[in-house]
C-alpha cells in the first residue's frame, strides 16, 4: 500500500489551461521527473566530500558548515515526521528573523517532502491566522521571541493544532525534540513537481494570494539569473536584508549561495546602520539589499572597511538612476539590479555590472522571455509603455485563487508593471500597474492599510495610495474623513499612525495623512483613488 500523501496543494493547482507556458530553453533546466531541492542545495556537498565547507553565519558569528547544517536538517526532519506525524505535502508554518536555525527549518521542510510558509517577522495575528486558514497549516515552527503573535493567531485559527519554539523560550522546544535524533536521514523521494514551498503575497485586495513553487522551481531559478548575471563563486561570502520569508531573501541569502557551495550570512537585524559593520565584521562580497538601504548606507561608507565587497544586489522595488550613482560614488560598485516577483520566485529581467545602465533595469535573463504588450495583448513598439509579460521555467500558479487569471494571460505571466523597451533592448521602469504601494522593498496593499485605519473609532472614512518618495521609492499616504468631534491635527496624524502600527504589520503604516471633509467616489459609492493621485 502506498504511503499516506496530503493533496491538499497538488490538488489546488490552477487547472492546466490557466498555467503559464514554462519554458526550458537552457539545458540545465531539463530536470529528472524526481528531485528534491534539498538533496541539489545541501546533501550533494556532503557526498562530494565538501562537508567542512562554510555554510551558515550566524549574527554572533557562529558557523555551521555544510556537514553541520545536514545533521541539523536531519535532525529536525525526524522530529516533523517520527514526533509531529508529517506527512508528505502537509504545510508547515515558519516563523522567525533571518538565523541558521530558521534556514534549518526551511531545507528540514523541503527534506521531510513537507511544504515550507514562511512568515514575515512583522506579520500580526490577524494576518498570520489568515494565512493559517488559506493554507491549512496545522504545524508551525517558530521562534520563542515572535511567539506572542502566532499565539494570537492560534486564537483565532484552530487549525493550527502544534506549535514548536526554537531559539529558547518556555514550552514545547525544537531543540529538545532534536536531541538524539539521528543525524541520517533518507530524503522524501519527490517529485519535481511537488510543490515545496507557498509565498504569501498581498493582493491589491489586501487578501493574500500564495503562490507555490516545486522543487524544479527553486533549482530552475538557481540556474538562470545567478550564473549568468550574478556570477558568484563558491568562496563568496552573502550578505543582505531581505528575510528568508520573502523570495528575494530566500533566493539571494540561502538557495543561491548554497547551490554554488558559498557561505552565507543572516542576521537577525539588517538595517541599513546594522549592514555596513556586518559586512566589515564578516568580510562578506556579495549584498542584497533594496534601494532605499543603498541609499541610506551611501553616506556611512566611509565609517567602515567594505573593501570585501564586491558584488551589490538590488531588487523589491525600482532602482532610482540617483542611487545607483550615490552608491558608485561611494563605494566604485555597479549595482546589479533586476526584477523578480513572488509569483515567478525569483530576479527575470537584470543586467550584469558591465551592461547596467542607470534607470534601466536590464535585459530578460537567460531562461526567460518577456514582452512589452498592451491591453489587448500586442506587442508594443520600442519606446512605448505597456504591460510587462514573462515568460520562463517559472510561473504563477496560486493556491484556488480566481486572481490567477489576472496574473496569467495567454500563457504569459503579467506581473503587473509598466515598462517600456529602449532604444538599446533594456527594459525600463515605469510604475505599478494595479493598487500595490512598493515602500522600501516591502509590497503594501492601499486596502488592507484602510481596513485598518477604518477599525479606529474616530475614522469615518479613508482612501490610501502610494506617492513618490525619493528615499523609499514611494511611501504610504493615507486620506482621512474623521467622525464629528476629533481635531484634525497632528496628534490624532500620529495616533492613526501608531494605531495600525499595532494592528498589521508596523511597515505598512501611513507615513503621511491628510485629513478631508470627504472623499471622491462614484455614484455607486466606490472610492476614485485615482483622484486621489492626482490632487493637488
Amino acid at each position: 500500500m502506498a504511503p499516506p500523501v496530503d493533496t491538499f496543494a497538488r490538488d489546488r493547482l490552477p487547472p492546466q489551461e490557466a498555467l503559464p507556458e514554462f519554458v526550458f530553453d537552457l539545458p540545465e533546466l531539463h530536470f529528472p521527473p524526481r528531485m528534491n531541492c534539498a538533496t541539489e542545495l545541501l546533501d550533494c556537498w556532503v557526498a562530494a566530500g565538501q562537508g567542512d565547507r562554510r555554510c551558515l553565519i550566524g549574527a554572533d558569528g557562529s558557523t555551521w558548515t555544510y556537514a553541520q547544517l545536514q545533521a541539523q536538517v536531519n535532525r529536525i526532519a525526524h522530529v516533523l515526521v517520527q514526533d509531529l506525524g508529517l506527512i508528505p505535502g502537509q504545510r508547515v508554518l515558519l516563523r522567525g528573523a533571518n538565523s541558521p536555525m530558521l534556514a534549518a527549518c526551511f531545507l528540514a521542510v523541503f527534506k521531510a517532502g513537507g511544504i515550507a510558509v514562511g512568515t514575515m517577522p512583522l506579520l500580526r495575528a490577524q494576518e498570520l491566522s489568515v494565512i493559517i486558514d488559506k493554507a491549512q497549516i496545522g504545524l508551525a515552527l517558530c521562534d520563542a521571541r515572535l511567539s506572542a503573535e502566532l499565539e494570537g493567531a492560534q486564537a483565532r485559527s484552530p487549525l493550527l493544532k502544534t506549535v514548536l519554539h526554537f531559539n529558547g523560550g518556555a514550552g514545547s522546544s525544537l531543540e529538545a525534540a532534536m536531541a538524539g535524533k539521528p543525524t541520517a536521514l533518507e530524503t522524501h523521494d519527490s517529485a519535481a513537481d511537488d510543490v515545496c514551498l507557498m509565498a504569501f503575497t498581498s493582493g491589491t485586495t489586501g487578501q493574500p494570494k500564495a503562490a507555490m513553487h516545486f522543487h524544479r522551481d527553486v533549482m530552475a531559478a538557481c540556474a538562470c539569473w545567478p550564473p549568468h548575471v550574478l556570477r558568484a563563486t563558491a568562496d563568496d561570502v552573502f550578505i543582505g536584508s531581505p528575510p528568508l520569508a520573502f523570495t528575494f531573501g530566500l533566493g539571494g541569502l540561502l538557495i543561491f549561495p548554497m547551490a554554488i557551495g558559498a557561505a552565507t550570512v543572516l542576521l537577525e537585524k539588517a538595517s541599513p546602520d546594522v549592514l555596513p559593520t556586518a559586512i566589515a565584521q564578516h568580510r562578506a562580497t556579495v549584498l542584497f539589499t533594496a534601494p532605499t538601504s543603498y541609499r541610506a548606507m551611501a553616506a556611512a561608507v566611509g565609517q567602515h572597511d567594505l573593501s570585501s565587497l564586491r558584488k551589490c544586489v538590488s531588487a523589491g522595488e525600482a532602482l532610482p538612476a540617483a542611487t545607483r550613482a550615490l552608491w558608485k560614488q561611494a563605494t566604485g560598485i555597479e549595482i546589479i539590479d533586476g526584477i523578480g516577483s513572488t509569483e515567478m520566485f525569483h530576479i527575470f529581467i537584470s543586467a550584469d555590472e558591465a551592461h547596467a545602465k542607470p534607470g534601466a533595469t536590464g535585459l530578460p535573463v537567460p531562461g526567460y522571455r518577456a514582452i512589452v504588450v498592451d491591453d489587448d495583448f500586442r506587442e508594443v513598439p520600442r519606446g512605448t509603455v505597456g504591460r510587462l509579460a514573462v515568460q520562463g521555467p517559472t510561473g504563477c500558479k496560486y493556491l484556488d485563487d480566481a486572481r490567477q487569471a489576472n496574473y496569467v494571460q495567454q500563457g504569459w505571466n503579467l506581473t503587473g508593471d509598466a515598462y517600456l523597451v529602449d532604444e538599446d533592448g533594456q527594459f525600463v521602469y515605469q510604475a505599478r500597474t494595479d493598487d500595490m504601494i512598493i515602500s522600501g522593498g516591502y509590497n503594501i496593499a492601499g486596502p488592507e492599510v484602510e481596513s485598518a485605519l477604518l477599525q479606529h473609532p474616530a475614522v469615518a472614512e479613508c482612501g490610501v495610495i502610494g506617492v513618490v518618495d525619493a528615499d523609499r521609492g514611494q511611501i504610504v499616504k493615507a486620506f482621512v474623513v474623521l467622525k464629528a468631534g476629533h481635531a484634525t491635527d497632528e496628534a490624532m496624524a500620529k495616533a492613526l499612525q501608531d494605531f495600525v502600527k499595532q494592528t498589521i504589520a508596523p511597515y505598512k503604516y501611513p507615513r503621511a495623512v491628510e485629513f478631508r471633509d470627504s472623499l471622491p467616489r462614484t455614484e455607486t459609492g466606490k472610492l476614485q483613488r485615482f483622484k486621489l493621485r492626482t490632487a493637488p
